[in-house]
């Protein structure tokens, strides 16, 4: 089961990251995480800013709403993400 938490509005969750991926998907829940693959290598913030880019499209917000909360340097992150409720989250946990 997807662990998250809404705080001031905001929804945060943790996502477990596997890095040089063929492509950039979501892949469903794995250990209270969203496990998500990216096709970007963890070098020089890459990784994460496809993250970015790959969260903000599946759940239809600017990239600027979406922010790494920790684990910048780790495959496994905090996310927040302003203006999303959990309906949304567990859409795509469920897949």
């Amino acid at each position: 089961m997807l662990q998250y938490s809404v705080q001031n509005g905001d929804l945060v969750f943790r996502v477990q990251v596997v890095p040089r991926a063929s492509r950039s998907e979501v892949l469903g829940e794995h250990n209270g995480a969203l496990r998500v693959r990216l096709a970007a290598p963890p070098v020089d913030g890459a990784a994460n800013d496809e993250l970015r880019r790959l969260l903000a499209r599946i759940f239809k917000v600017p990239r600027s709403s979406i922010q790494l909360v920790s684990g910048q340097a780790s495959r496994t992150k905090q996310i927040r993400i302003a203006g999303v409720d959990e309906e949304a989250l567990k859409l795509f946990a469920g897949q």
